[in-house]
Parts: structure tokens; sequence; C-alpha cells
């Protein structure tokens, strides 16, 4: 008897609980303010990375020293309407390991899809060893009145010149290159 008592007691008692879960969850909520929601995701993506060595600065056909070596990779990503609308802030990072025992100048041209500069980030990267590894890292900030540069861009290229006549070079280089996005939606 006192079983049958409890069950019957159970059930009003559950559905009271969730009555006033119910009233008290939804009570203070406009849904008028549902158009000011703002969305803030961050995207982080790796753009370009690569190691070089001497044979990079040969030609592959007349084995001619090339102190200049050029690679344009598309940002694909870049290229949606919906990015385009709500992309706010752009921090890129560009970061190289040199080994060469010569200097090498970084040219890093952001370009529009008809391949006009939009923006540039220039710098000088010291000469290393083996044993004693030049880096530069380097940050470059596009922020609310420069976004539109960003927006404009669909190719990053990349262009090395490294500063000797080309007898005898040995060494290597390493490159990586990441992007951090911020939206608004």
């Amino acid at each position: 008897m006192f079983v049958s008592c409890f069950k019957l007691f159970r059930i009003p008692a559950l559905l009271g609980a969730f009555g006033l879960l119910l009233t008290s969850c939804f009570k203070d909520v406009d849904f008028e303010q549902a158009q000011d929601i703002q969305l803030t995701p961050d995207l982080e993506a790796d753009l370009l990375f690569y190691k070089l060595n001497e044979i990079d600065f040969f030609d592959s056909e007349t084995n001619a020293f090339t102190p200049i070596i050029r690679d344009t990779v598309r940002l694909e990503f870049l290229d949606d309407d919906y990015i385009q609308d709500g992309l706010m802030y752009a921090e890129f990072r560009f970061k190289h390991e040199n080994k060469f025992p010569y200097l090498i100048k970084s040219r890093i041209r952001f370009l529009s899809e008809n391949d006009r500069t939009q923006f540039s980030v220039n710098y000088d990267i010291p000469p290393g060893s083996i044993d004693s590894i030049a880096v530069v890292d380097t940050l470059h900030v596009m922020e609310t009145n420069e976004i539109g540069k960003v927006r404009r861009s669909i190719k990053m290229l990349v262009e090395l010149e490294l500063i000797d006549d080309g007898k005898d070079i040995e060494g290597e280089l390493e490159f990586s290159s990441k992007g951090l996005f911020k939206f608004e939606f």
C-alpha cells in the first residue's frame, strides 16, 4: 500500500517541478533581442611552409645560379562572401630559420585576383649556420582601417633573394606562416 501511494504522489510532484522549471527559465527572455546577437569566431590557418636547400637556387634545366626564388599560393578560404563580409581583423605570422651563411631578403606580397599588390611584408633574414640558426619571427597585424586590403587579397606571393654570387653555397632555409582571422557575424 505504501508503494502505490508513493507512485501516485511522484507523478504530480514531477509535473509540478517541470512546470516550475519551464516558467522560471523563460520568464525574463526577450526574443526581440535575437537580432542583436553577434558571433565573433576566430580562424587560425596555416598559409605556406617550405624547406629549401642549395639545390633550389639552381635552375633545374641550365644548372645556373638563380638568386631569386618565387612562389605564389592562393588563399581560397578568403574567396567567400560570408568570410569577406565578416572579416574584422587579421594577424599574419611569418617565421624563417636560416642555416645559409648569407643574408636573404624576404618579400611577401598579398595580391588581388588581378595580381595587384594589396599590402607587403618585407624583411631581411640574417646569415646563419648549421650550428647557429638565424631565426626571424615576424608578426604583421591588419586591423579595422586596413582590413579591406586583406578582403581584396586572394594570393600570397613569396619571394626570396639570396645575397651571394652563387659559388659554393650550402645551407638550408625553413619557412612557416600562419594567419589568425577574427570575424563578426
